[in-house]
């Protein structure tokens, strides 16, 4: 597995113009959200998660910026249809990447139960090959271990990826005033052969509006 991570590490290294964006973004909608809709979810059968949302905010700004969810093929642009959220995974001994498939027809509960389901069954060892095959943008969460923000490397042949940052409460200004609120820097990684830094400050910009204005209507 570590031989296999580093041979697709260093062809990203190799492949892509990488370049990051950090977003700030105030998470006090979204945990407000969650501590209502917590117990219901698990009375489903499932935990909510940020990562739900955040999945669900990349989502929307996928099919609004269709670019990052592109790829490369030589000298051609690949722009896909379809939207195959890979999730990252850390496992003991190395990290695996299962892929929620037309992850854009879920809901807020469809996609906690996907992305919980993907993550105890790569722990134990029980995906299949196919699911881990066919992502076209990754997330991966560094702030499960404490990291503020991660720079990661792109998933080949995908051109973007988005690291997320802990959540955790720190001093913000908000409207001239020094408040205390649950906040989280969420990094994009990007191919600059095909995106451009304005193109990544829209994408992460909305991503950020819906995260911060997340309606209940959404759910």
């Amino acid at each position: 597995m570590r031989k296999k991570i580093a041979e697709h590490m260093i062809m990203s290294r190799r492949t892509s113009a990488h370049v990051h964006s950090v977003f700030h973004v105030n998470f006090s909608t979204i945990e407000r959200i969650r501590q209502q809709k917590k117990a219901e979810y698990e009375q489903r059968g499932t935990k909510l998660t940020y990562m739900a949302f955040i999945t669900q905010a990349v989502i929307a700004a996928l099919r609004r910026f269709p670019v990052v969810n592109a790829s490369l093929d030589g000298d051609n642009i690949v722009y896909r249809k379809d939207i195959n959220l890979g999730i990252a995974v850390a496992l003991d001994n190395g990290l695996i990447v299962p892929v929620i498939r037309n992850a854009d027809e879920k809901n807020l509960l469809g996609l906690s139960r996907a992305i919980n389901d993907l993550a105890a069954r790569a722990r134990s060892k029980k995906l299949s090959p196919d699911e881990v095959q066919g992502g076209t943008f990754t997330i991966t969460n560094p702030g499960i271990f404490g990291a503020l923000y991660g720079l990661p490397l792109i998933n080949q042949p995908q051109v973007a990826i988005l690291g997320v940052g802990v959540v955790e409460k720190r001093a913000v200004v908000i409207d001239d005033a020094i408040a205390i609120r649950p906040m989280c820097q969420l990094t994009l990684g990007y191919d600059h052969r095909l995106i451009d830094g304005a193109d990544a400050g829209r994408f992460l910009a909305y991503v950020k509006e819906r995260l911060e204005g997340f309606d209940e209507a959404w759910i």
